[in-house]
């Protein structure tokens, strides 16, 4: 595109409404000069998405450098984060059951409508990240689409500006007679007192202090653009880490995420409670509503690494890290990860023993017991007495179709059909038994399998947490808290004083707070035969309502 060469001799690029040098109102006749004030937002400078729409790039850099687009990307994106908070995320739900089972049966249809819209799993659904993506997008081009041209406006500003670019700042007075060269030492003393950068050319004054505060809002993008690029760093392997790990009391499990090098055996799970009569008399009433309620509950674990490569198949060899005792906000800390206690399930069923009896004499041929959550499947009883597992529901019901079936892994309502192998009945018995359920489907039995007691073992949660992104996401709010003190605490100020003949012309603007520049102008004129300069705006606001 064609540059523009103003009256003063600067070149400016196409796009530019008022001269970067002297201010100018370079294109007459738009609407610009037709306004009473200057729009001085952009110091008039060219802006990319206002200057050229001709190309695929050039519509897409508009698209995206629009503010209205980014709010309604940043809105959109909060609605979606709500509805993603209404029901629990799958990340979060027992694993009892396939999800799509879960929600519907948690929820009914709304669960269902739930989980086939994505929002069981929305914070990592490819839809969420693109609108995570489009944000970071629309502050990059937004921040380059105006920091740039205003960066070059305020760098080539000179001194001596344009009559129209001063006779439309919002402050400004006309004084007549020429300055005195003490009125002009006092002036310049003042404005450099009150930390203002004072450059003069040929008796003219521009003094200007704050500029560094025009470059908050762009300070805020940059924090704000680090902070989406650690949020999505969270959907890199091995960046975030958070699973939780259910471990009963002696079980030793690897740990998630570890690639198998280290694992934890979960030695003792311990709940202490609030006592009425012990603790605080003055809660009794309190308790006795509540029922029982957690004082501390920890996990006593034991932390290992594998030593070397064990063959497949292979229980792995294993080496003591250390040993700790996990509570609330005090994690076990290893290698980038922590553990916390985040939960616990007491009693929780671990193996049930039975008995095989000879149903007319009440005759014991032989105990089994059944680890509930790794059983066997042949339990040899010795004198030709067996007992064979052939299925096992860990939590029972039947199904639509009158079939047993079980409704997770857990067993919460153990159920199973054992085969029974006895001299009598080489051939075997089957029976189906649940708890304080027996049928025997290919008739009556001559042995049973008779209830001989149960194990129970407390579980603890643990969630394994790992996050490489912490100071990524800390470091952009860091930057963006410090552009909003930058733009909100400090402002952009710019006075200038100009001779043009037998008068003085006193301009000034600001980028906020006119009030407090008008008396900072007041206390710099004080004293001198210079006149404060009038605020246009209200002028014209007061005209506007006399002639309504």
């Amino acid at each position: 595109m064609n540059e523009v060469k103003c009256e003063c001799g600067h070149v400016n690029p196409h796009g530019t409404i008022l001269c970067e040098a002297c201010g100018r109102v370079i294109e007459e006749g738009t609407q610009i000069t037709a306004e009473p004030l200057l729009d001085m937002r952009y110091e008039g400078s060219a802006r990319r998405s206002q200057t050229y729409n001709k190309t695929i790039i050039d519509k897409i850099w508009n698209f995206f450098s629009s503010v209205k687009v980014g709010v309604w990307l940043i809105i959109i994106t909060l609605i979606s984060s709500a509805v993603g908070t209404i029901l629990p995320q799958e990340m979060y739900i027992p694993p009892v059951m396939p999800a799509a089972e879960y929600y519907e049966d948690q929820y009914g249809w709304v669960g269902r409508l739930y989980y086939n819209l994505g929002f069981h799993n929305l914070y990592s659904s490819w839809w969420y990240l693109l609108l995570i993506a489009s944000i970071g997008v629309s502050l990059v081009i937004c921040s380059l689409d105006r920091v740039v041209p205003l960066y070059r406006a305020l760098k080539k500003q000179r001194v001596v500006r344009h009559e129209s670019f001063l006779k439309r700042q919002r402050l400004f007075g006309v004084t007549n007679g020429s300055i005195t060269k003490k009125d002009y030492e006092t002036v310049t003393s003042l404005l450099k007192k009150r930390r203002y950068e004072v450059r003069e050319e040929n008796g003219n004054i521009l003094a200007e202090k704050g500029r560094f505060s025009r470059w908050g809002p762009y300070v805020n993008h940059v924090g704000l653009i680090i902070f989406l690029i650690g949020s999505m760093l969270r959907f890199v392997p091995g960046m975030y880490v958070d699973k939780i790990l259910w471990l009963r009391e002696g079980e030793t499990k690897v740990i998630p995420e570890t690639d198998g090098e280290y694992y934890l055996k979960n030695v003792e799970f311990k709940l202490e409670v609030y006592d009425k009569e012990t603790d605080n008399k003055a809660f009794g009433a309190a308790l006795d509503k509540a029922g029982m309620v957690a004082k501390n509950y920890q996990t006593d674990v034991v932390l290992y690494k594998k030593k070397g490569n064990a063959v497949a198949g292979e229980e792995p060899e294993l080496e003591e890290v250390k040993s700790k005792s996990i509570r609330v906000n005090q994690p076990l800390k290893f290698d980038k990860f922590a553990l916390y206690q985040v939960d616990y399930k007491l009693g929780e069923l671990n193996k049930m023993a039975f008995s095989l009896t000879k149903k007319s004499t009440s005759e014991k041929s032989g105990d089994i017991s059944v680890n509930l959550n790794d059983p066997e499947k042949m339990y040899d009883l010795g004198n030709g007495y067996s007992v064979e597992l052939l299925s096992y529901f860990p939590d029972f019901e039947f199904g639509d179709d009158g079939k047993p079936t079980t409704k997770s892994r857990i067993p919460n309502n153990p159920a199973f059909v054992f085969k029974m192998y006895s001299p009598e009945k080489p051939d075997g018995e089957v029976s189906f038994v649940a708890i304080k359920q027996t049928i025997e489907p290919l008739g009556d039995n001559e042995y049973k399998m008779a209830f001989n007691g149960i194990e129970t073992k407390n579980v603890s949660a643990l969630t394994v947490r790992k996050d490489l992104t912490i100071w990524v996401i800390a470091l952009g709010g860091a930057i963006f808290m410090i552009g909003v003190v930058q733009g909100a605490y400090w402002n952009h100020r710019r006075i200038w004083i100009q001779r043009k003949g037998n008068e003085i012309w006193v301009a000034a603007h600001t980028n906020k707070n006119w009030f407090g520049l008008n008396k900072e102008i007041q206390l710099v004129l004080a004293g001198t035969e210079i006149d404060e300069p009038h605020d246009q705006l209200k002028e014209n606001q007061i005209d506007k309502g006399e002639k309504d």
